[in-house]
């Protein structure tokens, strides 16, 4: 594996930390929100609304910690920076701000077109 893999690799490795992190930070919150007595309706709407907006959150960041995930198996299988639906090279530059990146330019702007 070449050295800018290793460090793509070490890059993938802490975020994907970070984000297992916050997702468990967020679970905890979560979880205390509205355990200190009886609440009255304004609060127990605020408390829904937060666990809402927790649980949204949670979800983007499992998302996250799976495009890793993916990202660290191309690159066992050499298939790293290679665009899933058409094949081609995905852009360096995409690379390096999302290395997680999944598809090229082209091709995610085609799947969001589609909602897919």
């Amino acid at each position: 594996m070449s050295e800018g893999f290793a460090q793509i690799k070490e890059q993938l490795f802490k975020e994907r930390h970070e984000l297992l992190q916050e997702v468990s930070n967020s679970y905890e919150v979560c979880r205390d929100l509205g355990q200190d007595g009886v609440p009255d309706i304004g609060d127990m709407s605020s408390v829904a609304y937060s666990r809402d907006v927790l649980f949204n959150v949670s979800e983007t960041q499992r998302q996250r910690i799976n495009d890793i995930d993916v990202a660290l198996q191309q690159i066992e299988k050499g298939e790293y920076g290679i665009c899933m639906s058409c094949g081609e090279g995905i852009s360096p530059r995409r690379m390096e701000v999302r290395p997680f990146s999944r598809y090229c330019i082209e091709c995610k702007t085609d799947i969001e077109k589609l909602g897919a």
